[in-house]
């Protein structure tokens, strides 16, 4: 009798924490977060198959801080907000700059991140410098629907520019000689220059950042209206910041404090 009911007692027990333990778990926020794997050292796939890089590690940072279950998910640049107006994934944490034009269309937070564009060119180029005139009657490459295909676009208006999907592809002409120079984030230039397939090139200079082009820095976006996610991830960010989540994961990919000014 006395054997049965400490078994009945234990059984209960157990039952009870395991419904504790899913109530938990079904308390927490689950989050699909979007990236797009091919912008190295943002975000990127390893020869594994992993997705890694600074803005994955901040997400995590951000979901343990705001105690949720993420999921990772990669899109397509040009399907990024998109995908999250249709409720593919809840948030974008893909190194997308807070503009003007992008807040009509999305909600984001305070920015996780801020770093000046810059220009790349060959080693043996003749180009001195990155102005309009420098840059007159060269072809310029840059990633499609990005801050850095705007400035292009507007800032060298009598240079050729092309677009490419990824950041990838972009490099994949450059080294073949099919760009003059190419326009991106500098530290993702300044990457990939150090590496064997970027000893073609060399970083010619940084550029301004004009906000009515750049925005406010890197945010994360979520859907319009979503004010209560929006918050969370601000006080999320200020507590990695403040903890020192942040300077660990942003000391493991950089020699400098990309949160910028």
């Amino acid at each position: 009798m006395g054997t049965r009911y400490y078994a009945i007692a234990g059984l209960t027990a157990l039952a009870m924490a395991l419904n504790i333990g899913m109530a938990n778990s079904q308390d927490r926020m689950q989050l699909k977060i979007a990236v797009e794997g091919t912008y190295a050292p943002f975000n990127y796939m390893t020869s594994d198959g992993q997705l890694k890089g600074f803005d994955v590690d901040i997400a995590k940072a951000l979901c343990e801080e705001m105690q949720a279950d993420c999921e990772f998910v990669t899109q397509d640049w040009d399907g990024m907000i998109p995908g999250l107006q249709a409720g593919k994934f809840d948030a974008i944490i893909a190194s997308m700059s807070i503009t003007d034009e992008r807040k009509q269309q999305v909600d984001f937070s305070d920015k996780y991140y801020s770093t000046p564009p810059a220009v790349a060119v060959p080693v043996d180029s003749d180009i001195a410098g990155v102005t309009k005139e420098d840059l007159a009657g060269k072809i310029i490459g840059a990633q499609a629907s990005t801050t850095h295909a705007q400035y292009a676009e507007t800032i060298f208006p009598d240079s050729t520019i092309q677009l490419y999907p990824t950041a990838e592809e972009y490099q994949l002409d450059m080294v073949n000689g099919r760009l003059d120079a190419v326009i991106d984030d500098v530290i993702v230039l300044d990457q990939w220059l150090n590496t064997d397939d970027g000893e073609c090139c060399q970083l010619l200079d940084t550029l301004p950042a004009p906000a009515q082009i750049y925005g406010e820095g890197i945010g994360v976006a979520v859907q319009k209206g979503n004010d209560e996610l929006r918050e969370k991830f601000n006080v999320a960010i200020k507590a990695i910041r403040d903890n020192g989540k942040y300077k660990a994961i942003n000391d493991e990919y950089f020699s400098v404090d990309v949160y910028g000014e």
